[in-house]
């Protein structure tokens, strides 16, 4: 589904040269739910922008469900992003002058599908989140869990197969913001590829996968069941010796 190999995002040149990647080299298969974990400056941002189809590679390849990005216009971008990709952020991205429903409507007005096959599908997007009833409310009159989840059914409306949740519960109370992971687990078990970004260790802990980046480099890569996932390793990376304890978990270092 998503192949990155030997990826590099570089601003800048000679001594001002900043490796936002630095080589990586990922993939992700159909289904999996994985979180790109790392701290401010670690990369996981630009990770997130390059597999969003928001940003492409300095150097290297990236290939999102059989496409290679390096050969494609644009507007071919914007149509992989709208088919392909849910998008989910911190801070909702949600447009204050118009309602709920045609927040939600917008993927599918640039997609192309016709008005009468839209609001069915907004409505039931809405529904499924809990808002069927509030359809035609904007988004100050809702409350911050209300507006992430319209931007949930925003991303899920045009029925894509990757969700990229960008921080997804920065913005939200613990107990909101863990009922935000408990869905992101439940589209994943539909079948939907879900790629949680955060700097949270322990909203890292609810994926099945935890990718972790520093200065542009995947250091830890490891996969867990329900069993096996160890508490102690998510609290350890909070400390400095991160690398070391990750490696006694078992993880694959790169």
């Amino acid at each position: 589904m998503i192949n990155l190999i030997d990826v590099y995002k570089i601003y800048g040149s000679g001594e001002s040269e900043v490796r936002a990647l630095d080589g990586i080299s990922l993939e992700i298969e159909k289904g999996e739910f994985a979180a790109i974990v790392g701290q401010s400056g670690s990369g996981k941002s630009t990770c997130m922008n390059i597999i969003g189809c928001l940003d492409v590679p300095t150097r290297g390849t990236y290939i999102i469900d059989g496409n290679d990005v390096e050969g494609l216009s644009e507007d071919q971008l914007a149509t992989l992003r709208n088919r392909t990709l849910g998008f989910i952020f911190q801070q909702y991205n949600l447009i204050q002058k118009i309602d709920i429903f045609e927040n939600v409507e917008l993927p599918l007005v640039y997609a192309g599908i016709p008005s009468y096959q839209r609001d069915e599908m907004v409505k039931e997007a809405l529904t499924r989140m809990g808002l069927g009833d509030r359809i035609h409310h904007y988004p100050n009159q809702l409350s911050g869990g209300q507006q992430q989840r319209v931007s949930i059914a925003r991303a899920l409306v045009g029925k894509p197969q990757i969700i990229l949740a960008d921080e997804p519960t920065g913005a939200l109370d613990t107990k909101t913001g863990l009922e935000i992971i408990s869905f992101l687990r439940e589209l994943n078990k539909e079948g939907h590829t879900v790629i949680l970004i955060t700097h949270d260790n322990s909203i890292a802990a609810s994926a099945d996968r935890i990718i972790r980046l520093l200065d542009g480099k995947i250091i830890y890569d490891s996969k867990f069941d329900a069993e096996d996932k160890s508490k102690d390793f998510i609290k350890s990376e909070n400390k400095n010796d991160n690398v070391e304890n990750a490696s006694s978990e078992g993880g694959a270092m790169h």
